[in-house]
């Protein structure tokens, strides 16, 4: 039986507070074998995130069915208020785990990373930057990767190809995109020109990457506002590629920070993990705010399908490929192999 009316019926739910949200899904099943460092691995991210953040971020993690102690330890961060929000639930996919952590507020900007990413000082705010500066960034990562350009790139390479902001341009950090390689487990048999150029695009003074990984990046909130809320994969398929192609059917653009600002740390602790997070400063974070905002609206079928499909067909052949590298600035002596 119910008695009386609820007060909280009918009440409009305030503006949020914050302005932007990490989402770490988290898999811990165990602490043996491949997860033999997982955990403490975990612990290090969550400290980056901590340590650099501003107040105005909302912190989720979504525990996808790990082990109990990964649960208690989560369980105590959400008690202490230190993480804004723990969901707990089966071993039901990383994708479906990261659509769990995005539904339930309206926080404009979301980064998704994966529970082994050392975040650095002034990642929000290079990040925020980048997409005040383009305001047709609907993602940007924070770790530059070889050739992020052919992936998922279409629209952003088609719509500046006369343009002289986009062109081949030195890489910033070269010492941490080795690092990175190495944290996959890439052997130094990789093509050295990759270390040497990168595409990039630029506005005023504000230079991005063109293209991103999705280890760790941010994204527009409202391209997943049509949300989907179930992928049939725990890792790899198409779960990876619905993050991936999301800002393109708003015509956004995947963009890079031009420096580094976050590791990959795999699962095997070493040393230089705590000798990083322990030279961070401490010093109070600013508040970034987007301030060069559109409206983000879907795409064309037919301006979605000659960006991204048809003209993706065509850049993927190694002739054609090879005269836009020369268009673009690429020097000779690169151009065959790059």
């Amino acid at each position: 039986m119910r008695q009386g009316h609820n007060p909280h019926k009918d009440l409009i739910i305030e503006e949020a507070f914050y302005n932007h949200q990490v989402v770490l899904p988290v898999y811990i099943p165990n602490q043996e074998g491949y997860f033999k460092d997982s955990f403490k691995i975990l612990k290090l991210c969550i400290e980056s995130v901590l340590k650099t953040v501003h107040n105005k971020t909302f912190i989720t993690i979504v525990n996808n069915g790990s082990c109990k102690e990964v649960r208690y330890y989560l369980d105590e961060l959400f008690a202490c208020k230190k993480i804004h929000e723990v969901i707990h639930t089966d071993n039901i996919g990383k994708l479906n785990a990261i659509l769990k952590g995005l539904s339930g507020n309206n926080i404009e900007l979301v980064t998704i990373a994966d529970s082994d990413v050392m975040f650095l000082e002034n990642w929000q705010s290079e990040t925020v930057n980048v997409f005040n500066s383009f305001p047709k960034a609907g993602v940007v990562g924070i770790v530059p990767q070889f050739r992020t350009f052919g992936s998922f790139c279409g629209n952003i390479i088609v719509e500046n190809l006369f343009s002289k902001k986009l062109k081949f341009s030195a890489v910033k950090d070269v010492e941490a995109l080795k690092k990175f390689y190495l944290s996959i487990g890439w052997q130094e048999d990789y093509n050295k020109d990759y270390l040497k150029l990168t595409l990039i695009i630029e506005n005023n003074s504000q230079t991005a990457v063109v293209g991103s990984g999705h280890f760790v990046a941010t994204y527009k909130k409202e391209i997943f506002k049509e949300i989907i809320t179930y992928l049939g994969y725990k890792m790899g398929g198409i779960s990876e590629m619905y993050l991936d192609e999301a800002c393109l059917k708003f015509g956004l653009w995947r963009l890079t920070t031009v420096d580094n600002y976050a590791y990959h740390m795999g699962n095997v602790y070493e040393k230089w993990m705590d000798d990083t997070l322990d030279s961070f400063e401490n010093k109070d974070v600013t508040i970034p705010n987007l301030t060069n905002k559109i409206i983000v609206k879907r795409e064309s079928k037919i301006g979605y399908y000659l960006k991204n499909i048809l003209f993706t067909r065509f850049f993927k052949k190694r002739k054609y490929k090879r005269v836009f590298y020369r268009f673009k600035g690429m020097p000779k002596e690169m151009i065959k192999t790059y």
